[in-house]
């Protein structure tokens, strides 16, 4: 190679910009509720988020792929899918002292395979025309006859109704889980269908009277003009099991053992439990920060205080299968 080419050759390669880091992030969560996140951290680190939405089959896309997985990162809801994926062999541990430190212990796993990013409560919608304020207080008294054909809920195979169910499970055991299953079923308003906020609607319609649901499904329908006036005709109660508190979830992440671009995935985790990144879930999202001293939304405040439940999401978490049996045999969906 003469030197003519050779120089050539240098300077070209010097001129090329030095590839720029990505993260990889397979979600369960939905696009636009997750996109704010990763804006705002690429804007603050220069690291691309590429993100897949994946609605089903999640453990079984990253155990197909294997070691060849271009995942960095899962993303996902619920206490049983974040179980699912650790005990799926496709995750891996992570020790950081910056999440140690964002997180509070009962928020992340105990061997440090995923790490709670918000929490959510399980609670009542209930129209403001037909249901007293304080009329419900309980999940024990859905099952009350008082509510026959007065109550519509989403299918309770879904996942925020089966951690529901295991909670229950956890609290009074297998023979009065199932008879509160069936009361529940005897009061529904018509076959479970559709989401949380389709069941507000359904309460605004005049279908129904009280309904399960999400709190951040409120800000949502709040913020959206055509569900505000499905959002106003409700109000928020934050129902307690007896001898319990509010059921909680939560949504989180966790790192794939395949992890091709692991530095910048750990940099993305930091920032998902920083100040500013549970502000964002906090406004955009009104979810409920883990990380304490972040205020929640104006909005989220708004709709009172409330006792957690003490329970622990791992132990629920373990109950999901028999909760799920339960459901079933009382043939809740039917």
């Amino acid at each position: 190679m003469n030197a003519q080419i050779f120089l050539g050759l240098s300077t070209a390669l010097i001129a090329l910009p030095a590839l720029a880091e990505e993260v990889n992030v397979y979600s369960h969560r939905q696009p636009e509720l997750v996109q704010p996140l990763f804006d705002a951290f690429t804007a603050e680190t220069g690291i691309a988020v590429n993100v897949a939405f994946v609605d089903k089959g999640m453990v079984e896309r990253l155990q197909a792929e294997g070691a060849r997985s271009p995942a960095d990162l899962v993303m996902t809801v619920d206490i049983a899918r974040l179980s699912q994926v650790v005990e799926a062999g496709v995750t891996q541990p992570v020790e950081d002292a910056a999440l140690d430190a964002a997180i509070p212990a009962e928020f992340r796993d105990p061997a440090n395979q995923w790490f709670g990013l918000t929490t959510r409560a399980r609670i009542i919608y209930a129209s403001k025309e037909r249901v007293a304020e304080g009329e419900v207080t309980t999940y024990e008294d859905l099952a009350d006859p008082k509510w026959k054909g007065r109550i519509c809920t989403r299918p309770f195979t879904n996942d925020y109704n089966v951690a529901l169910t295991a909670a229950y499970l956890a609290h009074h055991g297998e023979e009065a889980t199932k008879t509160w299953l069936e009361g529940v079923k005897a009061n529904l308003a018509k076959k479970p269908e559709g989401n949380d906020r389709g069941q507000v609607k359904s309460i605004w319609a005049g279908e129904c009277d009280i309904s399960l649901g999400n709190t951040y499904y409120m800000g949502q329908m709040v913020a959206d003009p055509e569900q505000k006036e499905w959002a106003d005709s409700v109000r928020i109660t934050f129902p307690v099991f007896e001898g319990g508190g509010t059921h909680m979830n939560i949504s989180g992440v966790a790192m794939t053992s395949a992890a091709p671009n692991k530095d910048a995935a750990l940099k993305l985790m930091e920032f998902l439990a920083s100040d500013e990144a549970q502000q964002i879930y906090a406004e955009t999202n009104h979810e409920f920060p883990v990380k304490a001293g972040v205020a929640r939304s104006e909005l989220v405040q708004s709709w009172g205080e409330f006792t957690p439940d003490a329970l622990g999401l791992t132990d629920v978490a373990k109950l999901r299968p028999a909760a799920l049996k339960l459901i079933e045999e009382v043939n809740f969906d039917g």
